[in-house]
């Protein structure tokens, strides 16, 4: 899109009529102000609800450039700057990406120049130097709604600490990292601050990396919140044009705002590919209000977070015992040789053939967790030779989640994973298998959350986790210790019972 440029304001080059003058790129504008909000403008609500918190692309917006410039006139919407380039170096001001290989150029049909547009966020559509965002400098949207927490359980004594704190952190505006075990009932804890921050006006969203955790949550929330609109953001998702107090998102979604929340939870804090992706993280930042309240939940903070939080150098709280006071599962090792080379011939480690035929002759369920989709495929009919039931899952599975359905109605004995598995899904009475627990796959981070799949349930709360493994890592270690380490604290607190 092209502008042409007056004293004071901009207009789109296809709602010019007649009048003279050049027309430019915004990204070749010298600061392009917002114009003064008139408070006597009758402005769109659908659009104030729409655009409200976001950064979007014109092609995202579902009303006309007319109506939409009548409100940039009266200083309700402003146009920005998409890609910037200073001379020396290109800047995405959607992602905050500003690597130049993540930067290509074209020569552009709309603006008839050498165009820039950033390849990190591509995903989200295409933004380039001729490409306006689109945000909403009007007023935002008011709520409130009282005493909306429609939940009858009750929270563990340790639980409730954490609870206060997450309140506390809403209240005065401040950051919060919460560090508790696979189990500890993280979601639960979140329910009376999120109701803090409904009840006084304040725009929540928790962000997570993935989308079968987004819907886990939404129904849960619903339930609690019944009353509360809940938006459930992810690729594809339906909700994606509403406007809600309470937002579920992936974090790959917040591209798409912009100073929107005052409360931003991001849950798993530690997974990929949030962790991992400096975008996502920027995004998340941008997402927030300057003054918004940031609270951040995990069962595996890096170790600097770690080690900030031990010396008193970070605002936190510890949860090191689960809710139904039963210590975390600690895992074995186990040595299985050359496992890839036996899996290429056909062959399964007797170690991890015992294993198995031991849950299937008790019954018990099971998750196998494999480095890489291929070796898991290869391993895959040997198992079946044992039971023709066992299945396996992965990312790119088209029967991904009716797999995992079907593990849940128990029939599916032993389901073959990879990490996909390792997070934000529970079955109430399994054990775990790592193969090949020496990868690099498996950081320390991983191998805590699967071993945190074992014992979640106060009906099953413990179980077997074995790591079979080629060669000791240093991941490995690490993992357990930090098991050991969170039961000797529970122990001290007097969080577990035995």
């Amino acid at each position: 899109m092209l502008f042409l440029k007056k004293d004071e304001y901009v207009i789109p080059q296809q709602l010019v009529k007649g009048e003279a003058g050049e027309f430019v790129r915004i990204t070749d504008m010298t600061n392009p102000k917002a114009l003064p909000v008139d408070p006597t403008f009758p402005f769109n609500q659908n659009l104030q609800l729409f655009l409200s918190g976001r950064k979007l692309l014109l092609d995202e917006i579902p009303f006309s450039l007319e109506e939409i410039h009548n409100h940039y006139l009266h200083g309700y919407v402003d146009y920005r700057q998409g890609v910037i380039f200073d001379g020396k170096r290109l800047y995405c001001c959607r992602c905050g990406n500003k690597d130049a290989v993540f930067f290509a150029s074209f020569h552009c049909a709309r603006c008839k120049k050498k165009c820039w547009y950033c390849r990190k966020c591509i995903m989200m559509g295409r933004v380039s130097q001729c490409t306006p965002l689109i945000i909403w400098t009007g007023p935002t949207p008011h709520f409130s709604f009282q005493k909306s927490l429609k939940w009858q359980g009750t929270l563990s004594p340790s639980q409730k600490d954490a609870s206060i704190k997450i309140k506390e952190a809403v209240r005065e505006r401040k950051e919060l990292l919460v560090w508790a075990v696979c189990g500890a009932g993280k979601t639960e804890m979140l329910f009376e601050g999120i109701e803090e921050a409904i009840q006084s006006g304040k725009r929540t969203a928790i962000a997570t990396p993935r989308t079968d955790v987004v819907l886990e949550l939404t129904p849960r929330f619903q339930q609690v919140f019944p009353d509360i609109p809940i938006a459930s953001l992810y690729g594809g998702s339906e909700d994606r044009h509403r406007y809600s107090p309470l937002v579920i998102a992936t974090t790959h979604q917040l591209l798409r705002f912009h100073e929107a929340f005052d409360c931003l939870i991001i849950d798993e804090v530690d997974a990929f590919p949030y962790s991992a992706d400096e975008m996502l993280q920027t995004a998340a930042e941008l997402a927030r209000k300057k003054n918004g309240s940031l609270i951040f939940l995990t069962a595996t903070p890096k170790e600097v977070w770690q080690a900030e939080c031990y010396r008193g150098k970070r605002n936190c709280v510890i949860l090191p015992a689960r809710f139904h006071r039963y210590p975390l599962p600690i895992p074995s090792f186990g040595w299985c040789g050359n496992w890839r080379e036996k899996v290429k011939k056909g062959q399964i480690p007797l170690k991890i053939l015992q294993w198995v035929k031991s849950r299937l002759v008790s019954g018990k369920q099971a998750l196998i967790f494999f480095p890489h989709i291929e070796l898991m495929e290869q391993a895959l009919p040997y198992f079946q030779k044992m039971d023709g039931r066992i299945e396996a899952v992965h990312s790119e599975d088209p029967n991904r989640k009716e797999k995992v359905q079907a593990m849940r109605t128990g029939d599916i004995p032993i389901l073959l994973t990879t990490t996909i598995l390792e997070r934000g899904v529970t079955f109430p009475n399994i054990d775990v298998a790592v193969v090949g627990a020496e990868d690099d796959t498996f950081t320390e981070s991983a191998l805590v959350q699967i071993a945190g799949r074992v014992g979640r349930s106060p009906q099953f709360p413990t179980g077997d986790i074995t790591f079979f493994h080629y060669g000791i890592t240093r991941a490995m270690i690490r993992s357990r210790n930090q098991l050991l380490r969170m039961n000797r604290q529970a122990r001290m607190k007097g969080l577990i019972d035995s």
